[in-house]
């Protein structure tokens, strides 16, 4: 891969802080209130559901020029679940793509799965993390 732009950040564990290099973000880390912490700050699957959610949605933009179909009104929703599995704790993610009407039915189900194959956290995750799309 020929990278085209790197993103750096820093954090010290999930009770703690994490900053990027060029200062904008600047968070203070906590436990869920689920997994026994306090929530009085933001946690990474808040930060990966984030990014993802604008990463798709971006993704979409692109596919929806090549396929010729306006997508101003999509929002997109990643949930991302933490939970234990076989090996400690994994993830898994609900994609919640919201189509206006004009993009129902199978129209909008090529554009979101086309979506997947493009976006680089699709890409990432895929193999690695249980990813549900979900067409709203």
């Amino acid at each position: 891969m020929n990278a085209l732009y790197t993103a750096v950040a820093t954090a010290n564990g999930r009770e703690g802080r994490t900053v990027s290099s060029d200062g904008q973000i600047d968070l203070a880390l906590a436990m869920p209130p689920a997994l026994g912490g306090n929530g009085q700050g933001t946690n990474p699957e808040q930060l990966f559901a984030a990014g993802y959610a604008a990463c798709f949605a971006s993704a979409m933009g692109q596919v929806a020029r090549q396929m010729k179909v306006d997508t101003k009104d999509v929002s997109v929703t990643a949930e991302v679940s933490i939970g234990k599995d076989d090996t400690g704790f994994g993830l898994a993610v609900v994609m919640r793509v919201e189509l206006p009407d004009t993009l129902a039915g199978e129209t909008g189900r090529r554009l979101v799965e086309a979506t997947h194959a493009y976006c680089p956290y699709s890409k990432a995750t895929k193999g690695n993390i249980e990813v549900e799309l979900v067409v709203e």
